[in-house]
């Protein structure tokens, strides 16, 4: 196949097809993959946020007495308090807190008052944060240096519900962007690499996805030839008959008879070659669609050897069957083809059997098939013969073919119509001791 450049060109296009369409697949499905992931660490981040910031809001409002003033307790609460400018306390209050995720460095909190000014930080805050406050709920800020944050706002109230002033929780992006870019890495060094992959295997399959097709391809080419050759050499002997006729001035009755048997005899190998061909091109394209009917291969047999006893005998060869059943072998499918089928065999032994040569047929049965063998005591097939016997057009000696007339579509035919019986039809042979041919149909 690697030589024919039509289907070398084929399989690339079907490799690079295959391997576009993966790729693209691929690409698609990176992408959902890298959304997925950023989708489900940002609502991750989201909880965490919710959770820390509800559970020290929750705690703050506790212990708040006056709006924009911070007791004492809260440093309990929050790591790293640092006061701003606010009246109350003004040193740093020792870390304490109960809160183990604002320690996790990747936190920091926040306090305004009513009006909006910072009041006092506390965790892991950044200096370069801006300063201008923000009530929105949800934000995502961006600090000198572009490291990216975070944030959830709640409002504050006293114990007395009193509006103290607001209350932010934030965290750092950078380890959430660190791992989008790890994935991003992943995503972009494993697409090259699978599609790399794909395009190997791509190559591979399409050449295994060809094999069938180019056999296929092989077997039509050879086909074709074969058939053309086979038809060639009768039109091209009734060609010359017929320009050898009309080179003569004047042909008498007897010259004008064998001119005539002639034509007759190619015609007749023309029609029998066709209506071979025509047979096998219909079984080839659909099923047996005859009603199927039980054929008795015990009168099949019979009948065949009764009938080729003549043929038989003007080859000098004993022509005999041995039925080893008792029963009535009943075998559903078409009789004509049946027929034809056990015909081609005892035929086919006949022409291979020296004169004084034994053809015997033998019916036998297992528990599901009926077995039919056609021995002989010819010339037998060589090894390398063997398995090719049943293609369209071998003959393993042509020139003994052409004598008897053979196109070498016999065994062809014999094959298909087997198969298309469900049944099997195999040979076994040695060169000089003759051959068996075994055909088993399910009962």
């Amino acid at each position: 196949m690697n030589q024919n450049k039509l289907f070398n060109r084929t399989r690339w296009q079907l490799a690079i097809s295959y391997a576009a369409v993966m790729g693209l697949i691929l690409s698609l499905l990176g992408f959902g993959v890298y959304k997925a992931i950023a989708h489900a660490h940002w609502v991750a981040i989201d909880r965490e946020l919710e959770s820390v910031a509800g559970t020290l809001h929750d705690s703050l409002e506790l212990k708040l007495q006056q709006p924009g003033r911070l007791e004492p307790i809260v440093n309990e609460l929050l790591p790293n308090l640092r006061l701003i400018g606010v009246k109350g306390i003004k040193e740093q209050l020792p870390s304490r807190h109960i809160l183990s995720a604002i320690n996790q460095g990747y936190y920091y909190i926040r306090l305004f008052d009513y009006s909006g000014k910072l009041i006092a930080t506390a965790g892991a805050y950044p200096e370069e944060l801006p300063l201008q406050f923000n009530s929105q709920y949800w934000q995502t800020i961006t600090d000198t240096k572009g490291n990216v944050y975070h944030q959830i706002s709640v409002a504050l109230h006293t114990q007395t519900q009193q509006d103290w002033g607001y209350f932010q929780v934030g965290r750092s992006l950078q380890d959430f962007n660190d791992y989008l870019s790890t994935v991003k890495w992943v995503l972009k060094l494993g697409l090259p690499t699978a599609l790399i992959l794909i395009g190997f295997a791509s190559w591979l399959l399409a050449g295994l996805a060809m094999k069938p097709i180019y056999s296929s391809y092989r077997q039509i080419q050879q086909f074709t030839a074969d058939a053309a050759h086979e038809l060639r050499t009768p039109l091209a002997a009734s060609q010359a008959t017929v320009e050898s006729a009309l080179l003569t001035p004047q042909l008498d009755e007897k010259e004008a008879r064998e001119i005539l048997r002639t034509i007759d005899r190619q015609n007749r190998r023309l029609t029998q070659l066709v209506a071979d061909l025509l047979l096998l091109a219909r079984m080839d394209n659909q099923a047996i669609r005859d009603r199927p009917q039980l054929c008795c291969l015990n009168d099949l047999v019979s009948d065949l050897v009764e009938e080729l006893a003549a043929m038989a005998i003007a080859s000098k060869v004993a022509l005999t069957s041995s039925v080893r059943v008792q029963q009535q072998l009943n075998v559903v499918g078409n009789s004509d083809q049946l027929y034809r089928l056990v015909a081609n065999l005892i035929v086919n032994a006949i022409q291979y059997t020296p004169a004084g040569g034994k053809v015997t047929v033998i019916l036998d049965c297992n528990h599901i098939e009926a077995i039919v063998q056609v021995q002989d005591t010819g010339i037998g097939i060589a090894a390398a013969d063997l398995e090719r016997i049943f293609d369209r057009f071998y003959r393993v000696n042509s020139d003994r073919s052409r004598h008897t007339g053979g196109s070498g579509l016999g065994l062809a035919i014999a094959q298909t119509i087997a198969r298309a019986h469900r049944g099997s039809l195999s040979a076994r042979s040695e060169l000089g001791s003759g051959s068996t041919f075994l055909l088993q149909l399910p009962l």
